[in-house]
């Protein structure tokens, strides 16, 4: 277990880093876009790149370890839902819920950490959650978060956004172009690689400093807007559900695939059941924001599993590895 913490502990250590320097106004609330962009639009696609033009075809079209993740998201979105309706927690609150209850962290956290963990041969699993995660999952609780007419345009205007969304995020293209140099054994010219390489590099730090940073600010603008203190029950549960429920789901679910023969290779339930370990995605908060939801709500789900997922997960990494 002391060697598990030993190497999640800097991964966390930078989210704090991040959110200390947020909080304590050493980092300009107005620079974590800048900071955002450079992750999202450089360092991460170049990472992704890097893994998916690395790691064979076969390995990024795992059906076995799609669909498993796809119908446990699935069942995470419409249990979290179920749980979540009550008279103050509408369809629009209750999907953003869903959606931070079912999509870890996978891209600013799960890759360099798993990676670290496991070895490269993890990033072909982990490319296919964060590829069910981005286009399905996110795609789903936006359609879902239309349904209690908080938008005039309803529900088609809903798919069209969340449409939008999937075709001008770089992550998805930056696998798919990995898979295709992954497949015509493709090899860029070195000085292309060695910036690739510089940027992919620079990914993990920079995208955990940011992690802390983000949720600082979802918590310090939710202070400044005076909302109301939020009880315990609206978010506590969806925190555990994703902590505790996730990377159970996926783990019996996995097992039972594998015990009926289906094409899952036990290494790749392992990591799936650890990436369903990690905490919430912070880019739900901005999705959240966008869409009108209880963003004060959604932000203390994510620093919730955040904080409590060094100890979560490090016992999860202990017991399956």
């Amino acid at each position: 277990m002391l060697q598990i913490l030993f190497i999640t502990f800097p991964f966390f250590a930078l989210v704090l880093c991040g959110y200390l320097a947020a909080r304590r106004r050493l980092l300009s609330l107005d620079a974590i876009p800048g900071l955002n962009s450079f992750v999202l639009f450089f360092a991460l696609p170049c990472m992704l790149y890097r893994f998916g033009s690395t790691t064979p075809l076969a390995q990024l079209l795992d059906g076995g370890v799609f669909f498993t993740w796809l119908l446990c998201a699935l069942l995470m979105v419409g249990f979290t839902v179920a749980v979540s309706l009550n008279q103050r927690i509408r369809w629009n609150d209750a999907s953003f819920g869903a959606l931070v209850a079912a999509f870890p962290n996978t891209g600013f956290m799960g890759v360099p950490l798993l990676v670290a963990l496991l070895g490269a041969q993890a990033a072909g699993p982990i490319i296919v959650t964060i590829m069910v995660d981005m286009v399905i999952t996110s795609s789903l609780c936006i359609a879902l978060s239309r349904l209690d007419g908080a938008d005039e345009h309803g529900f088609a205007h809903a798919a069209e956004n969340a449409l939008k969304g999937m075709l001008f995020n770089p992550m998805p293209w930056s696998i798919l172009l990995g898979a295709v140099a992954s497949a015509v054994s493709l090899t860029l010219p070195k000085p292309v690689m060695q910036t690739i390489g510089l940027l992919a590099d620079a990914a993990s730090p920079v995208a955990l400093f940011t992690i802390g940073a983000v949720l600082a600010r979802s918590q310090m603008l939710a202070a400044a807007h005076h909302h109301a203190p939020i009880p315990l029950r609206d978010y506590l549960p969806v925190a555990a559900i994703k902590l505790l429920l996730h990377p159970l789901l996926v783990l019996l679910l996995g097992s039972a695939a594998v015990a009926l023969g289906l094409p899952l290779n036990p290494f790749a339930l392992t990591v799936m059941v650890l990436v369903a370990a990690l905490p919430s995605a912070s880019n739900v908060s901005l999705l959240a924001e966008r869409f009108g939801a209880d963003n004060g709500r959604i932000a203390r789900i994510i620093l919730v599993s955040t904080a409590a997922a060094f100890f979560t997960f490090s016992l999860a990494v202990t017991l399956l590895t």
